[in-house]
């Protein structure tokens, strides 16, 4: 084992150069078109990947502008208090003008490819159908969800759970009379860091989710009653 490597295991910390070989597929580059942007040769680029090189800061700093990421996405370690997430105290947030909140249950270090969360989903929700890069694993806790893969409906109950690749079409609803609370993991980069002080502006607590459910309920009703 070479130094750099017994000295990475012993940290626990993931390798620079796979740090970077991962982002970069994430983002579809080629080694060449990572090269290009950074201003380094491939012969240097595909040297750092298989860690048989270390890149010094400013030239690890060029590879970051390239990945669209800073520097600390390639050194920095998971801070261990944002990684325990308490019961009532997690954040929650939802994208304007959706009625689904999502409790966040992952945290944001290097490298890391999972994002989880546990879903709210109110009675009549439809989604979209989409497909993507990755997989999904859903797991109900309470309600029943109706999820339709290449056309074909599955009903999972409290309990049950699906496994699906994320190029599959797929979609969810919520044709009960009660909110579906759904426990989602998958590898699709949803929520990631943008600063060391994140911008909590749309985090909401659990009380006030509560009441922008009950908000977005009533205006459905009145709709209806119209």
């Amino acid at each position: 084992m070479k130094p750099t490597e017994a000295q990475s295991a012993a940290s626990g910390q993931p390798l620079v150069g796979s740090l970077i070989r991962v982002r970069r597929r994430q983002m579809h580059m080629t080694l060449q078109d990572l090269c290009e942007q950074a201003g380094i040769s491939v012969g240097y680029l595909s040297q750092v990947e298989r860690d048989q090189a270390t890149p010094s800061l400013g030239t690890l700093a060029h590879i970051a502008r390239a990945l669209k990421v800073g520097v600390d996405y390639f050194i920095a370690t998971p801070d261990i208090e944002n990684s325990l997430t308490r019961a009532g105290a997690r954040d929650v947030f939802s994208v304007r003008g959706s009625p689904l909140s999502y409790e966040r249950l992952c945290t944001d270090f290097a490298g890391n490819v999972l994002s989880s969360f546990i879903v709210t989903i109110p009675p009549g929700y439809v989604s979209e159908t989409t497909s993507h890069e990755g997989e999904e694993i859903m797991y109900v806790l309470d309600g029943s969800l109706t999820v339709l893969v290449d056309g074909d409906d599955k009903i999972l109950l409290a309990g049950d759970s699906f496994h699906l690749r994320g190029n599959n079409p797929h979609a969810w609803s919520n044709t009960g009379d009660k909110d579906v609370r759904l426990l989602w993991t998958g590898t699709v980069p949803i929520y990631r860091r943008q600063s060391a002080g994140r911008n909590r502006a749309a985090s909401l607590r659990p009380d006030k989710v509560r009441n922008l459910r009950q908000t977005n309920r009533t205006a459905r009703e009145e709709e209806n009653d119209e």
